[in-house]
């Protein structure tokens, strides 16, 4: 019964995605450059994710064969249809994106509210997309094989694209943005999306690469593992305890449904802090629903409030986890503010005091994670840690929304900027871009805490699977595995910032080249080749993802074969507690480097073009993969090792 009801709302889910796909696609585009500037960015994101799958399927094709000879055919099969349903995701999302862009932008003419309601129902797409087609995976899945062990598969598949996308779309993202800035903002000093930049156009086409496709495919594995991780716990306890949280998933989207009719904002006032209270309005009715619901649930389900309080204590976590990122990353706050302050005396300063305020914002984070675990598992033991995970992520449907509304309003700025539509729409777009910012920022420090979360109930479910209750650190196996758990998300941001730098130095020097040999660009009577600049950021990319990746997906698999299961647990633990830490810091570092920009920009300070200003710009460039691609790439990183333990742990049992 629960699990008919759960396909049921999966696929109303994804029905209404489809009526609000189309309800933004009925919305006009404006003038012919808009146009013009809108399709260079769709065709640039298109050919981007094309060739990235072709590289996804060469691999998806090869560990499905894998696990088909060495496990079973049913793994094999639950790992193509997560990958599968994961690329779904984020293409079916990101195609909707860029053709927001443009409507945004248009709807700006006529005021704010137009312009916000476009944007967050195009992020309202990829939201449902996302949990639709994650429940219903999952849902469907389970209803065949009658095993929750068998959909590890099916996270498997969605965490494997989840990275190659999430790496992938970082590179590209940031080597656009850091030579459009470097050259445009430094160098020339012209606008951030002035038409004139080379760069301009493969910038706005990485907000969709890395923030829309990269950030749906992240939080689609985070929600699909959670489920899984609780359901294969509650098997243990009964089958009323494996629907649980397919009820709560359920739950959490028809909730999110509801919330987003509350998104609304009537003014012609271009302001920022009310355009940020309608989508805090949604967010917040869609999680009162949910907590109300939780408890019926429990009382319905499994007859247990106790699984209700575990649950709840998961999806407090997620809001005072995002409030902590708000309060460090917005411009109107002290922290980003005292980083705009260390710019005036020079880039040294402002890094200094950046990466400090980014250390210091991890200990909210880890209080909360803490006190939720020990909440969850003094109420309702393992299977609460794996319920606060999915509790944490039930109001994804219209958290992930808001997130991605971020990028289409960036992009809708920038054609504004580019189409030369005037002062009052530009400032109406820039204000949905800002209040955006803070958005992504928040949207990357739940998805951080939901991986954390979700990452503790995949160790739970490994700990099951493997028959491992506990574990001795004394040992020297284990505390091998669990320092090079602890080194593994250095060594895999390292190579991730390593690779943006590549990047970067090829745009850099490609755009300085056309600002050198292009006569009359500079002066506004010559066009740039954008092409170039697409193409450098696409190649760049697909080159320099492989290896970490690889890394991500091999090193579980090396260390239980040479130092066993034990020595693999230890790796899980260290990966987990350092990954977390670093890609909160390294995620809120790089939001406040952003809005201390912003804030100079906002006429503080000296303003744009004041020394304060070229130096916060530098501070900004160390930021941009800091959270775009290496800080978000370690949500996946830690999720993705615990479920390659977890699908080869019965081999290495063997």
């Amino acid at each position: 019964m629960i699990i008919a009801i759960a396909i049921i709302i999966a696929l109303l889910a994804l029905i209404f995605a489809v009526w609000k796909a189309f309800w933004v696609l009925s919305k006009p585009r404006g003038s012919k450059q808009m146009i013009e500037i809108s399709e260079a960015i769709r065709q640039g994101a298109k050919a981007f994710l094309n060739k990235e799958y072709q590289v996804l399927i060469v691999f998806a094709v090869i560990v499905a064969a894998l696990l088909w000879i060495f496990l079973s055919w049913q793994l094999s099969i639950a790992f193509v249809f997560g990958a599968l349903f994961s690329a779904m995701a984020g293409n079916f999302g990101m195609r909707i994106a860029t053709q927001a862009n443009v409507r945004t932008a248009n709807a700006c003419k006529k005021n704010l509210g137009k312009g916000l309601s476009i944007a967050f129902n195009s992020g309202l797409v990829m939201g449902l997309t996302v949990v639709g087609l994650g429940l219903l995976g999952v849902s469907v899945l389970y209803l065949i094989f009658k095993d929750p062990k068998i959909i590890y598969g099916f996270g498997f598949g969605a965490s494997s694209i989840a990275l190659f996308a999430r790496v992938g779309g970082g590179i590209y993202t940031k080597a656009a943005d850091v030579g459009a800035d470097l050259v445009g903002k430094v160098e020339k000093g012209i606008p951030e999306d002035d038409p004139r930049n080379p760069a301009v156009i493969a910038d706005n086409v990485g907000d969709n690469v890395g923030d829309v496709a990269g950030m749906g495919a992240d939080l689609f594995e985070s929600f699909v593992d959670s489920i899984i991780a609780a359901m294969v716990l509650g098997t243990i306890l009964g089958k009323q305890y494996v629907f649980m949280p397919l009820a709560l998933a359920a739950a959490g989207i028809a909730s999110a449904v509801i919330g987003s009719f509350f998104v609304k904002l009537k003014t012609n006032k271009a302001s920022a802090s009310l355009a940020s209270k309608a989508l805090n309005k949604g967010i917040l009715t869609t999680s009162l629903l949910v907590l109300v619901l939780t408890i019926a649930l429990a009382k319905l389900v499994v007859n247990d409030l106790n699984i209700a309080w575990a649950a709840i204590s998961g999806l407090i976590a997620g809001v005072i986890i995002g409030l902590s990122t708000e309060y460090y990353t917005s411009p109107d706050r002290k922290p980003a503010q005292s980083i705009a302050k260390a710019a005036t005396t020079g880039a040294g300063t402002n890094i200094i005091q950046g990466l400090a305020i980014g250390m210091l914002s991890t200990l909210i984070p880890v209080i909360v994670v803490v006190a939720a675990i020990i909440i969850a598992f003094k109420t309702a033991s393992l299977y609460g840690v794996a319920i606060a995970a999915v509790g944490m992520l039930s109001t994804l449907g219209i958290t992930l929304a808001a997130d991605t509304y971020g990028p289409v309003a960036d992009n809708a700025a920038g054609i504004a900027e580019m189409a030369g539509l005037g002062e009052l729409v530009r400032k109406r777009a820039e204000t949905l871009d800002a209040v955006g910012n803070t958005t992504a920022a928040v949207g990357k420090g739940f998805a951080i805490g939901s991986a954390a979360l979700t990452a503790l109930a995949l160790f739970a479910s490994f700990s099951q699977v493997t028959g491992i209750t506990s574990i001795d650190i004394s040992k020297p196996e284990v505390i091998s595995g669990l320092m090079l758990g602890v080194a593994l998300p250095f060594l895999f941001s390292a190579l991730t910032m390593q690779a943006v730098g590549k990047a970067a130095k090829a745009m850099v020097e490609e755009v300085r080249r056309q600002f050198k040999t292009i006569k009359g660009l500079m002066q506004g009577k010559a066009k740039p080749d954008y092409a170039r600049c697409v193409k450098i950021s696409t190649e760049s990319a697909l080159k320099q993802m492989i290896l970490p990746s690889l890394i991500a997906i091999l090193s579980p698999v090396i260390v239980g074969a040479l130092l066993g299961l034990e020595a693999l647990g230890g790796l899980l633990a260290g990966v987990t507690a350092s990954g977390f830490l670093l890609a909160v810091f390294m995620a809120n570092a790089g939001g406040a480097w952003d809005n201390a920009k912003k804030f100079i920009e906002e006429g503080n300070l000296g303003g744009k073009g004041s020394a304060a200003h070229k130096a916060a710009v530098v501070g900004d460039t160390v930021g941009d993969p800091f959270k775009d691609t290496s800080g978000p790439s370690l949500n996946i990183l830690i999720k993705l090792i615990s479920i390659v333990a977890i699908v080869v742990a019965p081999l290495l049992l063997a």
